[in-house]
């Protein structure tokens, strides 16, 4: 892992020279633009540049429905601000989103076409929302396979219909999280001639990151400085109380964001009213998804008095809807599996750490469930395609058989569901 090395120049100076020689480099250009403050500066500086070269880029808006009337607004602002230079592709597709904010519906379809009475907007006009326009599209496509599909789409869109080399310019900064940083500074990763700040994402696409290194304080001294418009939802968020590192806009029903549910109603209650009746648990994350416990998993959890860990994880799964619960299943069966073949052979702990990504435990199993953690992140796992994910079902009801795991812990012995 690469270290911090200063540049001998401001921030601002290094992101110019760098949007510089990606329009240098790159005959396509396009940048994802989600109405947020980084993202912001970062298509503020792309179509200064493109005006001054004489050249158009693209902007990729993937627009989730259950979204602020402000962030529309705002992307509706800085579209008219650049309409001279840019393209912009507002999609407004029934996508896969996570909702980690309910057992019931752990995935919710933006735009879903058989709920249009249900939506909390309408699309805004010129919105593509034909689900052929894509030639790769599907109904329920992830949002994390859209946005690269598009880019190899988007490279193909040139002069005689050929891939050219395309970058994709994304406002994501290292000082956010620790994935973000190691983004951009693994070692071992395919980048466009040994840039690290960029990363190839197939075909001839390549993300940039050229704002990278920018703090919270950069991002908000270049608005305070140029005076170029912002998102006017950050000033509610900050009367509302946030500092400027807590204030994010984003999907808001994830794992990790579901802790700003409570903003919706305080900031715009007519937009909240549609939410809660369109994205199913919105009002019950909205309630508890700050609190600690067993609620929602956070912080510190308990079990019953009576009870193992390894039982109360037998309980909760009872509890869930039968399809939720044997994904649950599944994904457990392969942490078990995994365990049994490094040095656990009759099974793993019962008690142990709920938080570390060494220890095996079925305390770490119920943290899980209780977090409602769909894809299993605090077992280790990453999300399953959509395409795939049918058929991993079926291949892990047959693995699971072969592992003889639910014997170890995923069923419950005969004796005790008699008891």
């Amino acid at each position: 892992m690469a270290g911090k090395r200063h540049l001998g120049v401001n921030v601002l100076e290094a992101a110019r020279h760098r949007i510089n020689r990606v329009f240098s480099d790159f005959p396509r250009i396009y940048v994802s633009f989600s109405g947020g403050k980084d993202s912001g500066v970062l298509l503020e500086l792309a179509a200064n540049e493109a005006r001054r070269r004489g050249r158009r880029i693209g902007v990729l808006i993937v627009d989730l429905e259950a979204q602020y009337a402000l962030t529309i607004d705002y992307i509706h602002a800085m579209l008219k601000r650049h309409a001279d230079v840019i393209d912009p592709y507002w999609v407004a597709l029934p996508l896969n989103l996570r909702n980690a904010v309910s057992q019931f519906e752990p995935q919710w379809m933006c735009w879903d076409p058989d709920r249009e009475e249900d939506w909390v907007r309408r699309p805004p006009p010129g919105a593509i929302t034909d689900e052929e326009y894509f030639p790769f599209f599907r109904r329920r496509m992830e949002f994390e396979e859209f946005v690269p599909a598009f880019g190899e789409w988007y490279a193909r869109q040139g002069e005689h219909g050929q891939e050219q080399l395309t970058a994709c310019l994304v406002g994501i900064r290292t000082q956010e999280s620790l994935n973000r940083w190691r983004t951009i500074a693994r070692r071992y990763k395919r980048s466009h001639e040994n840039l690290a700040w960029t990363t190839w994402v197939g075909g001839g696409c390549y993300n940039a990151y050229p704002i990278y290194d920018w703090r919270t304080e950069d991002i908000w001294t270049y608005y305070g400085r140029t005076k170029t418009p912002y998102n006017r939802l950050y000033d509610r968020m900050h009367q509302a109380g946030l500092t400027i590192h807590q204030a994010r806009i984003c999907q808001p029903y994830g794992d990790d964001q579901r802790r700003g549910l409570w903003l919706y109603h305080v900031i715009e209650p007519e937009t909240w009213s549609k939410v809660v009746a369109r994205v199913q648990g919105a009002n019950f994350g909205a309630t508890h998804a700050r609190t600690s416990g067993n609620v929602l998993g956070r912080i510190k959890i308990t079990k019953p008095d009576g009870l193992t860990w390894q039982e109360f994880a037998h309980n909760l799964l009872d509890s869930m809807p039968q399809p939720t619960a044997e994904h649950y299943r599944a994904k457990i069966a392969v942490f078990l599996r995994w365990y049994q073949l490094r040095g656990y052979p009759d099974g793993i702990p019962d008690e142990g750490s709920a938080t570390s990504k060494k220890e095996p435990s079925w305390t770490r199993i119920c943290k899980v469930l209780l977090a409602q953690d769909y894809w299993c992140k605090g077992l280790s796992f990453t999300p399953t395609k959509r395409e795939a994910y049918t058929r991993y079902r079926e291949l892990m009801n047959k693995r699971r058989a072969l592992w003889q795991v639910d014997r170890m812990g995923l069923a419950r012995a005969a004796s005790s569901r008699e008891e």
